[in-house]
């Protein structure tokens, strides 16, 4: 599979270096960015061809899938020029800034014989995947609440790098949209279809962007459970991210995508932890090979296996004709909450989560 990619920045990057891992079955044929130095660098580490504009991917017949890297604003009408195109789609998260872009992704994709993702990497963490196993099994009986939290620092010198960085047109949002969005799919994709939003954000720590630094956020979801949600860029040095996970049978708990907790209550003799006591930690039971706590902060230049997890699904998809373990919709979701949280935030009230079109 020949991949184009459009966007050589630091995720840009990040995206060659998946598809460089990918060989033999897939080959970083061609890389764009509107900085033909930058292009031009990138193409030459991975042995690709460069060029300036996006036109330059959709005009090529031998380019069979592109991967969109750009400004987070730019998402939704490069990827539907895509489609339209013949190509099938990998987008950086998220799928763009609103949800009327996005809605344009998805209607290409259903006219289209191409494959749509959104980069949701932390999906195919091994501790996402047990958890959302076990809830899906019923282990953790009724969920009740659920807590995540991304407390991350992001200088000044960060936001300074790119005019894009903490604007509304281009970056879509803060803390929230830019580094938030990955635990904020997490919690809907294990606490189930949100419903309504109450928040609040600011801007405490930076100077010379549009957009929060930290939001606050209460969800409702439609089985009854209550989620917390709190994004920040604000929280030096930076800390790593958590998500906990509580029903009335069983709770879990990710920290720096490593799973530090779990119980479930026994409900028959297979069931790890069976006649253990109510508070054992039974994470080592479900999940007894785990890498190390990766450093806070979160280094957005870091190589992800969860990235490359995703890079092969996605690939995989293609050939075997299924949907990808990230759809569209998936993404939609996950953006529906955020710009809930953004429009509570502005008018102080709660408000409903619009994953489908306003009729």
């Amino acid at each position: 599979m020949r991949f184009a990619l459009i966007g050589a920045g630091v995720i840009g990057r990040t995206h060659a270096a998946c598809i460089m891992e990918l060989a033999p079955s897939a080959t970083l044929a061609l890389v764009a960015d509107e900085v033909p130095a930058r292009a031009r660098e990138l193409a030459a580490a991975c042995g690709a061809e460069a060029a300036t504009s996006a036109a330059a991917v959709f005009s090529r017949d031998d380019i069979d899938a592109v991967a969109i890297c750009t400004p987070s604003g730019r998402h939704a009408e490069l990827a539907v020029a895509a489609l339209d195109a013949g190509k099938h789609v990998i987008v950086e998260k998220p799928v763009d800034v609103t949800l009327r872009a996005a809605r344009l992704v998805a209607a290409a994709e259903a006219r289209s014989a191409g494959v749509v993702t959104v980069v949701s990497q932390h999906r195919f963490d091994p501790s996402s995947q047990v958890v959302h196993r076990a809830i899906q099994e019923g282990r953790l009986g009724r969920l009740t609440s659920g807590v995540a939290s991304v407390a991350w620092w992001r200088g000044q010198d960060y936001y300074d790098s790119g005019d894009w960085r903490g604007s509304w047109a281009l970056d879509g949002g803060g803390a929230l949209m830019n580094q938030g969005i990955h635990t904020a799919d997490l919690l809907v994709w294990m606490l189930g279809e949100p419903v309504e939003v109450s928040a609040r954000t600011a801007c405490m720590a930076h100077q010379r962007i549009e957009t929060e630094d930290i939001a606050v956020a209460i969800i409702r979801f439609a089985g009854g459970a209550l989620g917390v949600l709190h994004a920040t860029t604000a929280a030096y040095p930076g800390l790593t991210a958590r998500i906990q996970v509580h029903g009335d049978r069983g709770s879990a708990v990710i920290d720096g995508d490593r799973l530090i907790y779990f119980h479930a209550a026994p409900g028959d003799a297979d069931s790890p932890g069976h006649g253990a006591t109510a508070s054992v930690n039974q994470a080592a039971d479900v999940l007894p090979s785990q890498a190390p706590v990766p450093a806070a902060g979160s280094d957005p230049r870091a190589l992800s296996d969860a990235h490359l997890h995703q890079y092969r699904d996605f690939v995989e998809a293609i050939q075997l004709g299924r949907p990808p373990a990230v759809t569209v919709d998936d993404a939609i979701r996950a953006l529906a909450v955020v710009t809930a949280v953004y429009q509570s935030a502005r008018t102080g009230e709660s408000v409903p989560v619009e994953v489908q079109p306003r009729q």
